[in-house]
């Protein structure tokens, strides 16, 4: 495929990437180009009955099955949960991103409430300069162009809240994103509720209904996604589209890397 983008996410746990891409990711993947979904970790404290090594299991089947529904790459890290961004981690991540030579590598921001988050974000940026050092795992190949960064959208306003330099209407493929969410059974139907409150959740048996209920409460937050982002969106599909998007997944332009403009930011994560 002429022009074809490769497009690296990399997130803390299995289920981050498709919360926080999955729909751009859907619609990068049925345009012909290539996506690939990392979990820096197994994921295996995630989940209040199941021992970890059984979590670890499960969330590598769901990862597989989301992965399968939406046409995309994936890969577990051999990571427990409790991530730490030290250097053998760097050189690993390194050369991962290397290897696979991405167009833009995707991840956190380092202001996040969960630890291996943070971890995961400061490794992905700490490979952003030494990425492209020859002497720096010198086993693996540097690029002939450094891959632009960038973040995926949160809610933290300290140190400064997130800057919407991208931005993809998922409108159009919502069903088609929460049909990937839903692969993720041990968390969006299990783990997370159970984690907000909802300490009987094992108990009920949940209806088809109810699940997708779940589901769009963990999306809501692309409602404010697509309101911060309402003039650039305007400006992308044109003003009376644009403001009738109501869903959408945004991307912050990382400094630490190779630095384009915002058009061209922008058409990184279009079909």
């Amino acid at each position: 495929m002429k022009n074809q983008k490769r497009i690296l996410f990399i997130g803390a746990h299995p289920d981050d990437a498709d919360i926080l891409c999955g729909g751009t990711a859907i619609k990068l993947t049925k345009a012909g180009h290539i996506v690939k979904f990392v979990s820096a970790t197994n994921g295996d404290t995630g989940h209040m009955i199941l021992s970890r090594a059984e979590t670890a299991k499960i969330r590598n089947k769901e990862m597989a099955a989301s992965a399968k529904a939406g046409g995309l790459e994936y890969e577990i890290l051999p990571h427990n949960c409790g991530l730490e961004a030290s250097v053998d981690n760097r050189r690993e991540m390194v050369r991962l991103i290397r290897k696979f030579k991405p167009d833009v590598v995707i991840s956190h921001r380092t202001c996040d409430y969960h630890p291996d988050h943070r971890a995961t974000a400061q490794l992905v940026q700490d490979t952003a300069y030494v990425g492209m050092v020859p002497h720096f795992c010198e086993d693996t190949p540097i690029p002939d162009v450094a891959p632009v960064y960038a973040f995926t959208y949160d809610k933290f306003v300290d140190p400064r809240p997130f800057r919407a330099d991208a931005a993809v209407e998922i409108d159009s493929v919502l069903e088609e994103k929460l049909k990937m969410m839903s692969c993720h059974k041990s968390q969006f139907f299990e783990w997370l509720p159970w984690a907000d409150g909802d300490k009987d959740i094992m108990s009920r048996k949940l209806t088809k209904a109810d699940k997708h209920e779940l589901l769009l409460r963990f999306v809501e937050r692309f409602k404010g996604a697509a309101d911060s982002a309402r003039e650039w969106l305007k400006k992308i599909y044109g003003v009376r589209k644009g403001a009738k998007v109501v869903y959408a997944e945004v991307f912050e332009q990382s400094p630490y890397s190779r630095v384009v403009s915002r058009e061209e930011f922008q058409k990184l994560f279009e079909p």
